[in-house]
């Protein structure tokens, strides 16, 4: 298909098509890994938003002959609000390209465009395990951003704090070990141990999700052992792999960046477990990315020196984790 721009009509309606081509490239890992809880949040309801965990004790009591039942006592756990943020970035469609047909540089503009603002998203989602043993950091623009969950703890943390109860939790994995059967079954001894609810009464987190960066090794070492037909580590073919299936791998190839999105190689060999039916971690949306384009031939579409014909993107969202239960991690580097 030929791009025709000589005139604005043509080029903004082929731009919606190449924005969203260029969104519709985007490796979307972290939003749809499941470990985050997708919340639309409408117009005109304002900026924030809170969430709360809430627990019902786990057991019911003896009812003696002719007494009344006792109530269920429920327990509130920690909040923590949502904030809506805006990002965007404009971009320039040159006289020359509209007048000259110069159909390569106007596509690869455009399309580039529409991967920012997921991009964005995308980073935004990851750093919240990137730097999930901070309590804040500061992101490529500047701006400090809280990382801490609803007990003001840090989203890994070795002593998680409940409302109901002086017990506390831990899903930072000790010593942080590589990835390997016996890590695999030291992070998941340490959930059974460390899943309570607010009552610190131990309660059952079904934990489905294997998640890493994309280091290679790393990788390649949870494909073999969750695809094998055989326990990975017998040498007797007949032995049934009790992995197979248990969890969904997830790939999360920004983990293992910096503030800035570059590669930050202390976090390659970052992985863990995750719920996604526990999960408290949301992404509240208000604007999913979209592209802002010029309305009319007239001085809202064009810079008046330079002749520019100029389109936006933009997206407003925000990111909030109330609680750490549905969720644990081993840094890979040995640290305690």
């Amino acid at each position: 298909m030929e791009l025709n721009i000589a005139t604005l009509s043509d080029l903004v309606r082929n731009a919606e098509i190449l924005f969203l081509k260029g969104l519709d490239s985007v490796v979307m890992a972290a939003r749809n890994s499941g470990m985050f809880r997708i919340d639309n949040i409408p117009d005109h309801t304002g900026n924030t938003k809170e969430y709360s965990e809430i627990d019902l004790e786990e057991y019911a009591d003896d009812k003696p002959e002719g007494d009344q039942a006792a109530r269920a006592r429920v327990q509130q756990g920690y909040s923590k609000i949502g904030t809506l943020r805006r990002v965007s970035k404009d971009i320039g469609i040159t006289f020359e390209m509209r007048r000259y047909n110069k159909y390569i540089d106007v596509v690869s503009r455009l399309t580039s465009l529409g991967a920012l603002p997921a991009n964005r998203m995308e980073l935004d989602l990851s750093h919240r395990i990137t730097f999930a043993t901070s309590t804040a950091y500061t992101n490529k623009n500047g701006s400090s951003i809280d990382v801490t969950v609803g007990d003001t703890l840090a989203l890994a943390s070795t002593a998680h704090t409940v409302r109901g109860a002086s017990t506390t939790f831990r899903n930072r994995l000790a010593n942080s070990p590589v990835f390997s059967k016996a890590s695999l079954e030291g992070m998941e001894k340490m959930i059974i141990e460390n899943s309570i609810n607010q009552f610190g009464e131990k309660i059952t987190v079904p934990y489905d999700i294997l998640w890493t960066t994309d280091d290679p090794n790393t990788v390649n070492t949870v494909r073999e052992f969750l695809r094998s037909s055989a326990a990975p580590d017998s040498n007797n073919a007949g032995v049934v792999n009790v992995y197979a299936g248990k969890y969904k791998h997830v790939i999360l190839p920004r983990v293992a960046t910096d503030a800035n999105g570059a590669v930050d190689s202390t976090k390659a060999k970052y992985w863990g477990l995750a719920s996604s039916q526990n999960s408290s971690a949301f992404l509240g949306i208000n604007e999913e990315p979209r592209l802002k384009t010029p309305s009319t031939e007239g001085s809202s579409a064009h810079e008046f020196s330079t002749e520019d014909m100029n389109f936006g993107t933009a997206a407003g969202y925000f990111i909030v984790i109330p609680g750490a239960r549905w969720f644990a991690i081993s840094l890979g580097d040995g640290t305690a």
